[in-house]
């Protein structure tokens, strides 16, 4: 057996128990910066007190301990299903334990449904090596990584065959997935994992399942690293997979791909527009390098920076950005999507209900989609290396090196605080921005209806900027 010699301190408490690593790997792994600190994180004891005797949860209170020091890992899976809309908090006890065991049954019944179609579903192994062939045929031979199944007749139905094609890619990400961890040592803990990815991969073809791909010169990992952390925060695997599910709510446009374009251009094409709404000077250098599409930024948006921050930390950024956007109609608006526009935002007394990130929206009446948080934190990490980026980048191989270096070295907490103030700052100059759009269109209709010329027409133009000046 090998001995778990990495341990995680916070606050004089000994962490090791909760996410060991292998001792082998303890050279490997990012540093920690993650603080358990007393009064500010939201302990076992602060969480259980939140709920009323039947039930009840005061998630006012809860969102105000976790923006302010995140979630003691001894509770976090269960803190992350509310702030993941799996649960509505104004339920009771008795309701929830209801919807868990009917969505319990729901997912074994998935689960049954797969395994029809591959019996290592739920066995406790997994392949990493096809088991049909691409036209659908059996394939000749078997092997013992495949557990000496193959598939043994012709697979003619279409969405059957795509998604067992993949079912071996799925089985090698799973190998390569938080290996240094000791939860993942054990066969079982990757089947459960290969499970779940490969239920979820059958049960929504739009999205599929996005792996490790190559988008021009940057390669990024996907739904495993999100993935994974449900699997080890939640003992029930029906729960990881809800929990996941819900996640993947928020993703899921990130990870719809076709022959021509990703989903995750649209985050790419938001984050472009602030740094030059807020740096433009940056943002004309990384066009200079052919950089504007900001590709760089793929993998951290797409794994939520799972690969820039040690697991711990990662997990604290994840569960800030929750609550920080948390909305108080999330719950409702997965489970009656036709109700959607029909929510009260405005509210006054339901706005200490949001999180700090989301309530700016309401307060400015906008209810439309907008930017998530996560766009403003890979917003923040560029700030951090603004010198750097600006002085050394020759080349978009430079920028890569540049931000590739911030592994372990990032503050998951100020990466948020940093995120909020260009948010602020980024809202302000959209704001003047509009603010004098309108004038000069003003400007130019009155011009044009007055047909107006010299000292009248110097005079009005003069009084609209004196406007923008002030």
């Amino acid at each position: 057996m090998i001995c778990c010699a990495y341990m995680w301190k916070s606050g004089g408490e000994d962490l090791q128990g909760f996410y060991p690593v292998r001792s082998e790997c303890v050279a490997d792994v990012p540093r920690t910066r993650f603080k358990s600190r007393a009064g500010k994180t939201l302990s076992a004891r602060r969480w259980h007190a939140a709920f009323t005797e039947d039930g009840h949860l005061d998630m006012e209170r809860v969102l105000r301990r976790i923006q302010r020091g995140g979630i003691h890992p001894s509770i976090k899976g269960e803190v992350w299903e509310f702030l993941l809309g799996g649960y509505e908090p104004d339920s009771t006890f008795e309701e929830r334990n209801k919807l868990r065991n009917h969505r319990r049954e729901q997912y074994y019944a998935w689960k049954e449904e797969c395994r029809q179609m591959v019996p290592l579903i739920g066995s406790g192994k997994f392949v990493t090596m096809a088991v049909v062939a691409e036209d659908g045929q059996p394939l000749e031979q078997s092997s013992v990584e495949n557990q000496e199944w193959l598939v043994k007749t012709a697979i003619t139905d279409k969405r059957v065959l795509q998604w067992m094609l993949v079912l071996s890619q799925i089985g090698l990400d799973v190998v390569r997935t938080d290996r240094y961890l000791s939860f993942y040592e054990n066969e079982s803990n990757q089947a459960r994992l290969w499970d779940i990815l490969s239920i979820y991969t059958w049960l929504n073809p739009d999205i599929g399942y996005v792996q490790e791909k190559k988008i021009n010169f940057k390669v990024f990992l996907g739904m495993n690293d999100i993935c994974s952390p449900m699997i080890i925060l939640l003992e029930d695997e029906a729960d990881a997979f809800w929990c996941f599910e819900r996640a993947m709510r928020r993703l899921r446009e990130n990870f719809r791909t076709t022959a021509t374009s990703m989903g995750v251009q649209t985050q790419l094409g938001m984050l472009s527009q602030v740094i030059k709404t807020v740096d433009p000077r940056l943002h004309q250098h990384l066009e200079d390098l052919d950089g504007g599409e900001y590709l760089f930024a793929i993998r951290m948006l797409m794994v939520l920076f799972r690969r820039e921050f040690s697991f711990l930390d990662a997990l604290y950024l994840w569960e800030l950005m929750w609550a920080m956007e948390y909305n108080p109609n999330l719950f409702a608006s997965y489970e009656r999507p036709e109700n959607r526009n029909n929510f009260s935002e405005q509210d006054p007394r339901l706005l200490k209900k949001y999180g700090k990130f989301e309530r700016k929206y309401v307060k400015s009446g906008q209810n439309e989609q907008h930017n998530t948080l996560a766009v403003f934190v890979v917003a923040s990490v560029l700030e951090t290396k603004n010198k750097r980026l600006l002085k050394e980048a020759k080349g978009l191989d430079d920028v890569v090196q540049i931000l590739g270096g911030i592994a372990g070295n990032l503050d998951a907490r100020k990466a948020c605080k940093e995120a909020l103030k260009i948010h602020e700052k980024f809202l302000k100059k959209k704001e003047l921005r509009d603010v004098i759009m309108s004038i000069v269109y003003e400007i130019t209709r009155t011009l044009a209806r007055q047909n107006c010329h010299g000292k009248k027409c110097h005079i009005f133009v003069s009084t609209k900027f004196s406007i923008i000046r002030r």
